[in-house]
């Protein structure tokens, strides 16, 4: 796989001039594919990731999301998450992890 390039599944990041944007599913099928290919791009200078454009998510898309939110503490960079699915609010809520995806 090439660096930033989708997952096997078309699902994944892509940066954009007002920050990243995702498109696809995010589920523990192509989770670990979708953030591998995330190491190949800069995080967002905006540090927005808009993820309006995820169409199925389970609690592993919250997974990806904290790892982002490490890599960005790492590289002393901010990522903010931008159109967080409800179903991803009510996970961080039962993880008790919710104040993590706050902006």
């Amino acid at each position: 796989m090439i660096a930033g390039e989708p997952a096997a599944s078309g699902s994944g990041f892509a940066a954009t001039a007002n920050g990243w944007t995702f498109a696809g599913t995010l589920t523990f099928a192509d989770a670990t594919a979708v953030f591998e290919a995330s190491r190949g791009l800069s995080l967002p200078g905006t540090g927005v990731v808009d993820l309006a454009g995820l169409a199925h998510a389970d609690s592993s898309a919250l997974a990806v999301m904290l790892a982002l939110k490490r890599r960005a503490v790492r590289e002393g960079a901010r990522v903010v998450f931008a159109s967080i699915p409800p179903g991803i609010v009510v996970l961080a809520r039962v993880y008790g992890v919710e104040e993590l995806l706050a902006s």
